[in-house]
């Protein structure tokens, strides 16, 4: 089961959201990698991926609006480090929930806080360089974030996918980067083998 930090923020009034644009950082480490996720499985499996590649010490800064799948990708990243997936929910109310698996994982959503209550967070401890954090609305902390992290944005395309573009802002997160697209591109079936698929999952007519 998840572990949560007993220091909780204070609960904000009911009309208190995140405000102002995204934080944008340092500059990117190479282009940006743009994905198209047509179904919500195509997401766990990027975090899953992603979660395989992990070697401790990343952040893993989500963005994106209420419902774009960044709790799905942070259940494929805990599936990727051996934990359970299964166990992985919205830590909007507890701010931190912490999984263990091969690689100890935790998962933070700051979209309740305000300037001030970010100073109290306790992020700053599992900078360690030995776990993965991953935080949702990863805007909210704006200047406190690391500079070497991998930012994934999540938006929905219609009618029923999601994008997913992720930028490394750091050395480490470009290396983590290029391997996630060797990976992923490496299991890719080509076109050949999709139409020979297609075709051996046709049934053969019957010879007379």
């Amino acid at each position: 089961m998840p572990s949560r930090r007993p220091h909780t923020p204070k609960p904000l009034p009911s009309s208190a959201a995140p405000v102002g644009p995204p934080h944008a950082g340092p500059p990117p480490v190479g282009k940006p990698w743009r994905i198209v996720l047509r179904s919500p499985r195509h997401t766990h499996r990027l975090g899953r991926c992603l979660g395989t590649l992990l070697q401790g010490g990343e952040v893993l800064a989500l963005f994106g609006e209420l419902g774009a799948g960044k709790t799905s990708l942070v259940k494929g990243i805990a599936d990727g480090l051996l934990a359970e997936p299964t166990e992985v929910s919205s830590p909007t109310f507890t701010l931190i929930h912490e999984y263990q698996g091969r690689l100890p994982l935790v998962h933070s959503d700051l979209y309740r806080l305000t300037a001030a209550q970010l100073e109290d967070t306790g992020l700053n401890d599992y900078l360690d360089g030995h776990t993965v954090t991953a935080i949702e609305w990863a805007d909210r902390w704006g200047d406190g974030l690391p500079s070497d992290r991998l930012d994934v944005h999540l938006s929905h395309r219609p009618p029923a996918t999601r994008r997913a573009i992720l930028t490394a802002r750091g050395p480490a997160a470009r290396r983590l980067l290029d391997a996630l697209r060797s990976r992923l591109s490496a299991n890719r079936p080509t076109r050949a083998a999709q139409q020979t698929r297609v075709q051996l999952s046709r049934p053969r007519r019957a010879s007379h």
